[in-house]
């Protein structure tokens, strides 16, 4: 695991195109802004497994 410290609009790169930007910091919570390619999705690790385990979206379950 890497472990990066940055301060409110500092950003960092990942190999691929992918930048990672600290948008705010409140408390606990820590808002993220990500830049990527078209092909790369992003998802919270929740949503992630979700997908991964074929659970359907919430949403899309009473449709």
């Amino acid at each position: 695991m890497q472990l990066l410290i940055n301060s409110v609009g500092e950003r960092f790169v990942i190999e691929g195109g992918i930048t990672v930007e600290v948008i705010s910091i409140h408390g606990h919570q820590v808002k993220f802004g990500i830049i990527a390619p078209r092909n790369v999705a992003v998802h919270r690790k929740e949503v992630y497994e979700r997908i991964q385990a074929g659970v359907p979206h919430p949403k899309k379950l009473s449709a």
